[in-house]
């Protein structure tokens, strides 16, 4: 073996363990800080009335959208840059306050537009509130680039442990408090303050911002892309909130939007920071466009194997599930989270594309891609609509498989991956969850009357046992990789 050869294997090795240890703290601080605001998100939920998630809803329509725009893509930009200076921080920290700073205007001056369309006075007023968030961004997406780019997740993993223990304790206090919909509103906003302070600390990034921005023209075209990218996926995203906010009542766009967050809660919560990784680990990578492949197609192979499962029990449980931790006044969401569980499958595996096309600096193709899917899912959603909260939900399931075999015709090629080689990473766990599924729903269908807590006590366990033990038969390969990957290596490059 040479030198060379010698050089390369040991710097693969050795982005391997930082792969392994970043997945570790970014995913498990992630899971750790999602299970204090899941289990705050829950208890206010209890409190709180659908309407009240009806009219928050209705102003995250505009909040995202704008947030499309906020810098986080230029910030990325600092994680691809191979030879950064202190100018081009102090750069992105000038573009990112003065981008920010443009946005909260057109939030307050757009406020009374949108609750002249929803028809809601009151939605005025909180946007006019919620523009305090963008005061926030440039002190969180500065620091998590600069930290991102040396892979330094246990930093980042404090910062989002104490700003998740903050916005719990404030949406937890407002909802007993009687606050209402402003629950929802002002607790987003102290957690955010709290993890920009976090991160600026932890990165020690308290610098002047320059709004000298000669020489920094790549990073604002790649960070364009990336939020036009962004943009295309809220058209995916919340245009059903959108289109249904003028037709439903804020108490059906209630039940809606939490059915919405209950089915999204893997692809939401799980999915973004194991993405964030990955760009990074994919970023390391972009001279060797196989290596980028292989990883790409093991990365699909575990999330998806962890993915289908979850959603094929979501499917066969969605009554007890949806009465245990909501409540019985959202028994009207049952039907909504099933007809999603089944469409959050096709969901998940879109998330895993772009973070690989944008680290190998093709941007674009994530927006060809994320245009196609807001046409697709936004035809779809403005016909399900007339079909109520169920027609909505099953305009999911009409579009998504057809938007993802686009995109992996289009996506495919350029990472040199074969279609059946994807195919093959995630057939096993398939039909091990369609298993499960029918089993489990057969269960359920079977058991005596008994509380929804009791239900999800028998059938959660039943569900996990027959779907490791199918793996355990038909595909062991599947399963070992799975307990190699937790033990040793996340990602193989």
């Amino acid at each position: 073996m040479d030198a060379q050869t010698e050089s390369s294997r040991l710097a693969q090795e050795s982005l391997r363990t930082q792969v392994r240890s970043a997945v570790l703290w970014r995913s498990g601080s992630q899971i750790f800080a999602q299970l204090i605001q899941w289990a705050s998100t829950f208890m206010v939920i209890r409190i709180l009335a659908p309407s009240d998630y009806g009219l928050f809803a209705m102003t995250q329509v505009v909040i995202l959208l704008l947030n499309m725009l906020n810098g986080a893509g230029l910030a990325s930009a600092l994680i691809r840059e191979p030879d950064l200076s202190e100018q081009k921080i102090r750069q992105m920290f000038g573009m990112l306050l003065l981008v920010n700073g443009v946005l909260a205007a057109i939030q307050f001056t757009l406020a009374p537009i949108a609750a002249a369309y929803y028809r809601q006075p009151m939605i005025e007023t909180l946007l006019h509130v919620q523009c305090l968030i963008y005061a926030t961004t440039p002190f969180i997406a500065l620091p998590y680039a600069l930290l991102s780019r040396g892979m330094e997740y246990r930093a980042q993993a404090k910062a989002d442990v104490l700003s998740s223990v903050a916005g719990a304790l404030a949406a937890l206090a407002g909802a007993l408090a009687g606050w209402g919909v402003w629950t929802l509103v002002w607790a987003p906003i102290i957690l955010f303050a709290v993890r920009g302070a976090g991160l600026m600390m932890t990165a020690r990034a308290w610098i002047w911002p320059s709004f000298d921005f000669r020489g920094a023209g790549h990073m604002a075209r790649y960070g364009g892309l990336m939020a036009a990218g962004q943009i295309f996926w809220f058209a995916e995203s919340q245009a059903d909130v959108f289109i249904a906010g003028r037709q439903f009542d804020p108490h059906l766009l209630g039940i809606y939007t939490t059915s919405l967050f209950l089915a999204q809660i893997f692809v939401s919560k799980v999915i973004p920071p194991l993405n964030q990784v990955a760009f990074a680990a994919y970023a390391r990578l972009q001279e060797d466009e196989g290596a980028v492949g292989r990883a790409f197609v093991r990365g699909v192979g575990i999330i998806m194997a962890a993915a289908l499962p979850f959603y094929a029990g979501m499917a066969a449980t969605a009554e007890p599930l949806v009465l245990a931790a909501l409540g019985e006044q959202w028994a009207e969401a049952v039907p909504v989270v099933r007809i999603l569980a089944f469409a959050m499958p096709f969901m998940t595996f879109q998330t895993l594309i772009a973070p690989a096309c944008d680290a190998i600096g093709r941007p674009g193709l994530s927006v060809r891609n994320g245009a196609t899917g807001g046409v697709l899912l936004v035809a779809a959603y403005l016909v399900g609509v007339n079909w109520g909260i169920q027609g909505l939900a099953l305009s999911w399931l009409s579009a998504y498989p057809l938007y993802i075999a686009i995109s992996l015709r289009r996506t495919l090629p350029v990472l040199g991956v074969p279609f059946a080689a994807v195919a093959g990473a995630i057939s096993a766990p398939l039909a091990a969850a369609l298993a499960m599924g029918l089993a489990v729903a057969a269960a359920a269908h079977a058991l005596p009357v008994m509380t929804p807590w009791a239900q999800l006590g028998v059938l959660v366990p039943l569900g996990g046992t027959i779907y490791l033990t199918f793996l355990w038969i038909f595909a062991r390969d599947v399963l070992s990789q799975l307990i190699e990957t937790l033990r040793r290596q996340p990602v193989a490059v």
